[in-house]
């Protein structure tokens, strides 16, 4: 199973809320948006408070290279300690990134889940396992594989026949320091987290105010100004329902 192979996920809100209420999102409660532009005047225009960041982005060039830097920099020195309660989970199906960003999106967020839907079971099972063991343990859930198809279908664009890709699902969520978590105490100090399962772990951002505007903010810094592609799209994970024609 670890070298199976799903279809690409589209970068389209359709098709994140499509995946996300089948596996058990309450979709009175949250659901994703585009990201129009990372300016403020268009970040101000999103529904608040936004719970999570989608980026779908090229991973080639300078990109990947920083990457890979930047990970072998994090084993070798380690990084500003991470909310010991964010889940991560390592990806090992080829094109399951869509997947995995929203898994870390909505297992790291206050979103309500349906009680005992496939995602409120998978959470759970998660919470005593290592990366590693989530990750087989998503190999071995059939169900999820078939959501992630029936999301895949329900695109814009018709499945590509290649399903090579260089396009990847990252995500951005915002912890409590760790130091807080772990004296049970409360703040108002957060942290920007990366979530991707093709990296080391989850990797601390800097301090966050605004979820939304600090990952824009990082986005344009980190990955749009080292790219020499433009295939960049942004979704927000928004309170509230979807509103129609949306």
């Amino acid at each position: 199973m670890a070298h199976s192979r799903w279809i690409p996920l589209e970068s389209n809100p359709k098709v994140f809320n499509s995946w996300a209420y089948e596996a058990g999102l309450v979709d009175t409660q949250a659901h994703f948006e585009d990201i129009y532009g990372l300016d403020d005047e268009i970040l101000d225009l999103m529904p608040q408070a936004v719970k999570a960041v989608a980026l779908l982005f090229p991973c080639t060039g300078l990109v990947a290279e920083k990457r890979k830097e930047e990970d072998a920099k994090i084993k070798a020195s380690g990084q500003e300690p991470i909310d010991p309660t964010i889940l991560w989970m390592k990806q090992t199906i080829s094109n399951a990134c869509g997947t995995m960003g929203l898994i870390h999106s909505l297992a790291n967020t206050d979103v309500t889940l349906v009680p005992e839907s496939p995602l409120a079971q998978f959470i759970e099972q998660c919470m005593d396992k290592s990366p590693e063991e989530r990750a087989k343990l998503l190999e071995t859930t059939p169900l999820f594989g078939q959501i992630h198809a029936t999301a895949a279908s329900s695109g814009q664009t018709e499945v590509p026949q290649n399903l090579d890709t260089d396009l990847h699902f990252t995500c951005f969520v915002k912890a409590p320091t760790a130091s807080a978590r772990l004296a049970e105490t409360q703040t108002q100090q957060w942290r920007l987290i990366e979530l991707d399962g093709g990296r080391i772990g989850p990797i601390d951002r800097g301090e966050c105010t605004d979820l939304l505007k600090d990952a824009a903010k990082y986005v344009k810094d980190f990955y749009v100004s080292q790219a020499k592609s433009i295939s960049f799209n942004m979704m927000a994970l928004c309170p509230g329902p979807q509103l129609e024609g949306h």
